[in-house]
């Protein structure tokens, strides 16, 4: 069934995309983070879904169509679950240890592009749609902005989000060392967003737009993949 659903989604991509397919193995490496996991299950939706679960699933769907497009590709972690140091004895630790983890996995790749995946939530429920967000490296904001006016277009076709940058707590995007641009795919505390969120189809459109829009710019600006200031 998951092959038949990647296979009925390169053909979408196929009609998609503006960028040849040809042009995908080329440049640098597509270093896709899923948000959260292990112990730190992130949000949680109002029906109790995790977010770390819905980053996983997204985040493996944009690896799988990476993969049967060519693409060089990573995950930070392979798993939903997590192997903590044995020294991480508290939860706090074992966070801390995750993310510096992940950091040195993701300034270890040459000419790559950091793509997070997460969720939003807010106190409103009404709120919904999609929001990406980038750090100050070069082009990140360019894919960002890219990002968010494919997923405004194809998903959220009333929403006015624009791209914004990242705020600066966040450190596995303040010290990469590549362009990063985190994407907020929807709100959980919107249960009709959630539902959505939770389907697979939803999910694979969603990676479609993703790694769509990640390929356009990859094409169009080859300079990006270079390490950027």
């Amino acid at each position: 069934m998951r092959l038949r659903s990647v296979l009925a989604g390169l053909l979408l991509a196929a009609l998609f995309l503006a960028a040849p397919v040809q042009a995908a193995g080329e440049g640098g490496v597509l270093i896709l983070d899923p948000g959260h996991g292990g112990e730190d299950g992130g949000a949680v939706s109002v029906d109790g879904t995790p977010e770390a679960a819905l980053n996983w699933e997204i985040a493996s769907r944009c690896r799988d169509l990476a993969w049967f497009l060519g693409l060089p590709v990573v995950m930070t972690r392979d798993d939903y679950d997590i192997n903590y140091p044995q020294e991480a004895e508290t939860t706090r630790q074992r966070k801390a240890a995750d993310q510096k983890s992940r950091l040195a996995l993701v300034n270890s790749q040459e000419n790559g592009i950091l793509l997070s995946i997460h969720q939003n939530q807010f106190t409103a429920s009404s709120v919904s749609g999609p929001q990406v967000f980038y750090n100050p490296k070069n082009g990140a904001q360019d894919l960002a902005e890219r990002l968010q006016s494919l997923l405004n277009a194809q998903l959220a076709p009333e929403s006015r989000r624009v791209a914004a940058p990242i705020p600066e707590e966040i450190l596995l995007t303040r010290e990469s060392s590549h362009p990063a641009v985190l994407v907020e795919c929807g709100f959980l505390s919107n249960a009709s967003e959630a539902a959505l969120l939770r389907t697979p189809d939803y999910q694979l459109q969603l990676s479609l737009i993703l790694i769509g829009g990640y390929l356009q710019h990859i094409h169009l600006n080859p300079e990006d993949m270079d390490e950027g200031e």
